[in-house]
């Protein structure tokens, strides 16, 4: 429980920002969130603008509001995720959001075996599970996820 000031210091600090949403269905998924018949902070505030500085037109306002009654920022409710404005002052709880970080690189392979067949499912996650181990061996975190990126022409590697 905090105000929406002290809720954006600490989802700045911890993850991204307050929670943005900009479409019903991220509105509804907050909703369900939240603690029953309660309502939680979002990243929308006094000027209707999103804290992150994000564009997002949507809107799903509890009828009648906003009602501008405050010098407002904007709740959400755990019922269907409609959004109320609130004093900013209130502590209610909140939700915050983290952006995954994607990173592609390129590895070149020469593979001892010249007739290894590198196109083998099981062989190219052998080699993840080797670059994994190597990567942690050098300090990369439990939480990162290794994929292959198929080229458009479905392949993971080619020939140079």
């Amino acid at each position: 429980m905090m105000t929406w000031d002290e809720a954006q210091s600490y989802c700045k600090k911890t993850y991204t920002d307050l929670a943005i949403v900009r479409n019903l269905v991220e509105s509804i998924n907050i909703g369900k969130i939240i603690p029953k018949l309660s309502y939680a902070w979002i990243g929308l505030h006094r000027d209707w603008s999103w804290s992150d500085q994000s564009k997002s037109a949507f809107r799903y306002w509890l009828s009648g509001k906003p009602d501008n009654r405050y010098n407002t920022c904007v709740s959400m409710s755990n019922y269907y995720g409609k959004w109320e404005d609130y004093p900013c002052e209130t502590q209610l709880p909140f939700s915050c959001y983290s952006v995954k970080k994607q990173k592609v690189v390129s590895i070149r392979l020469n593979p001892k075996e010249q007739n290894m067949d590198l196109t083998s499912h099981a062989v190219q996650e052998a080699i993840l599970q080797q670059i994994k181990t190597e990567l942690r061996k050098k300090g990369m975190s439990d939480d990162v996820n290794l994929r292959w990126k198929k080229q458009p022409d479905g392949k993971v590697f080619h020939k140079e």
